[in-house]
């Protein structure tokens, strides 16, 4: 149906006495006007529990895959997962737990990489650094599956600084 159609509708009520001229007015400026603008949603909390749910997993699962960015950009698996994180925990809160996961376990792993480097004058450095390296891709694939499962997952051998 048309504005003109609607407009036609109301003039007719408002002729057969249906309508007061007040009532009239308000209808036929609604009309005009359009209809009044919806509320905006006050972010997440106003939203679905199952699509927060849902998003939470998915920039989880995000957030631990952001530590592979390092394999291919310099420092990006240090950046990206700490800027996902910052970003993202104060629109969903369960984010917040696997970003200090992913923070103990980029400590923990240059940690572990400087004593590898130490021990490397040992020849011990050398498996350990390709042990570290593996434990490097492994573990935030296993963290990416585990979130998008909705479970949180400590890497193994991470240091707990943020808790």
């Amino acid at each position: 149906m048309t504005i003109a159609d609607e407009l036609q509708k109301l003039e007719q009520l408002h002729r057969s006495g249906v309508l007061f001229d007040e009532e009239f007015a308000k209808a036929k400026a609604a009309l005009l006007c359009g209809p009044p603008p919806a509320p905006p949603q006050a972010g997440p909390a106003a939203a679905d529990p199952a699509a927060i749910d849902r998003q939470t997993r998915q920039w989880a699962m995000f957030l631990h895959l952001s530590l592979l960015a390092g394999f291919m950009v310099p420092l990006g698996g240090l950046v990206l997962p700490i800027v996902i994180w910052q970003i993202k925990k104060a629109e969903l809160p369960g984010i917040d737990v696997h970003g200090k996961i992913v923070v103990n376990w980029i400590i923990s792993a240059f940690l572990y990489a400087v004593g590898c480097v130490i021990l490397v004058l040992a020849i011990v450095g050398i498996p350990l650094l390709i042990a570290l390296g593996v434990l490097g891709v492994v573990f935030p694939i296993i963290g990416a599956v585990k979130a998008n499962d909705g479970e949180v997952w400590k890497y193994p051998l991470s240091i707990p600084f943020l808790k």
